[in-house]
């Protein structure tokens, strides 16, 4: 039973999905319980209202890799958001049917599309050519699956198929056996600067126009400062084809001078920058 005093969770649900999982292992200390989310949009959006004062979110698959929905959110139009912490989560892939069922019957593969992306293997050799059809979230594909009493499977967790009680057909069908997926919090306000954990600054900016060395002005700024940059990705600016925005994560506090230095210099130099989080991991 749910205390009246706490304070909603949004996640993805609905119940039973890999954020679920991971949120159940990582609750944040205090008085907080899960509250489901049909779509990662809709978690963001959550937040932002102020309906929750937390959220999580999947951003990337080590298969897979980024999670675009929620890189895409966090750099336009949720400007009142930050990353407050980030997690990573062991994912298993299971394969769930109502009841058993033989991969040579089965009509339809239901899975959220990064689920059915980490099980490519698995169906080349023993769905190849089945349809595909894609939901919001693992969770919904397993109640989806088991609401009909069609030979259509699903990609979700164990968790899920308890939960709808469904069966596990085949188990652990990822294309490598250490997947892992990145979860981060998301707060109004910003994380404590503080403590004594190991903080990582995401960042994403934006060019004026192209032209070349664009992207080696960007990292030099960090490279000159030694500021260990573990990511840097570019996405479509969506203002037009071959215009590129970069997300860019690295190692210590916002703060830190050697970062605070480089952000500095790059909001002199570049059309727009903009803070994602800085957080403990």
């Amino acid at each position: 039973m749910t205390d009246a005093a706490s304070q909603p969770v949004a996640f993805l649900g609905p119940e039973g999905t890999f954020s679920e999982e991971a949120l159940l292992a990582h609750m944040p200390a205090g008085a907080y319980h899960p509250y489901p989310y049909p779509s990662i949009r809709e978690v963001l959006e959550a937040v932002q209202a102020g309906d929750a004062p937390l959220g999580i979110v999947p951003i990337e698959n080590s298969l897979e890799g980024s999670v675009v929905v929620t890189l895409d959110s966090l750099a336009f139009g949720f400007d009142d958001l930050r990353i407050v912490r980030e997690i990573t989560w062991q994912v298993h892939q299971q394969l769930i049917a109502r009841r058993p069922v033989g991969f040579d019957r089965v009509t339809k593969i239901v899975s959220i599309p990064h689920a059915y992306g980490q099980c490519r293997e698995f169906i080349r050799e023993h769905l190849d050519g089945v349809e595909h059809e894609p939901t919001d979230s693992t969770a919904e594909a397993v109640r989806r699956v088991s609401r009909v009493e069609r030979p259509w499977v699903a990609i979700g967790t164990r968790l899920a198929a308890e939960m709808y009680e469904c069966e596990v057909v085949a188990a652990d069908i990822d294309d490598a056996p250490d997947n892992r997926t990145r979860f981060v919090f998301v707060s109004r306000a910003e994380a404590p600067q503080d403590t004594g954990e190991t903080f990582k600054t995401s960042i994403v900016c934006g060019i004026s126009q192209d032209q070349p060395g664009s992207l080696l002005m960007i990292l030099s700024e960090f490279a000159y400062r030694y500021v260990n940059l573990t990511k840097v990705e570019s996405r479509p600016s969506k203002q037009g084809l071959g215009d590129y925005i970069f997300f860019i994560d690295m190692v210590g506090r916002r703060s830190d001078p050697p970062i605070a230095q480089a952000l500095s210099c790059l909001g002199c130099k570049l059309s727009w920058v903009k803070v994602l989080g800085s957080y403990p991991t």
